[in-house]
């Protein structure tokens, strides 16, 4: 996170709040059973954040089934090229519009006391997190 600048160390201002965070780890396995790696994520815990304070909007594109299955079956009739993509770390590419702060992880420490996390671009757990990320990547629902 720290090579992809996706926080900068700051001072809370005094008229902010700050979101929560917290590890979410998961162990990925091949094929045979075995260990491939271990995997750690920094959350942050958007559930606290208020609306028109901590965020201004929200979005997220969903498709229903029956959406899914006319198109599937328009791909069928039609002969169109279909593609799949599977985009990794979808939400740390897109910087925030709004000035939001995070504590610091679990097991990071901040220099001084009152030091947060100010977030500079879009994790998983924000509000707004998609949105932002649909902001940049519309052409991929088109």
């Amino acid at each position: 996170m720290e090579s992809n600048q996706t926080w900068e160390i700051a001072l809370l201002p005094k008229n902010k709040t700050v979101v929560g965070c917290k590890w979410v780890l998961k162990i990925k396995y091949n094929v045979d059973g075995t260990v491939e790696r271990y995997k750690a994520r920094s959350v942050t815990k958007g559930y606290t954040q208020t609306e028109d304070i901590d965020y201004l909007e929200t979005f997220s594109p969903v498709a229903k089934m029956t959406t899914i299955r006319l198109l599937l079956s328009l791909d069928s009739i039609y002969k169109w090229e279909l593609k799949q993509l599977n985009i990794n770390n979808a939400f740390l590419h897109r910087e925030l519009k709004e000035d939001t702060y995070m504590v610091a992880p679990p097991g990071l420490t901040s220099i001084q006391p009152g030091q947060v996390r100010k977030l500079k671009k879009a994790l998983y757990g924000l509000k707004q997190a998609s949105r932002e990320w649909f902001a940049k990547h519309p052409f991929l629902f088109l």
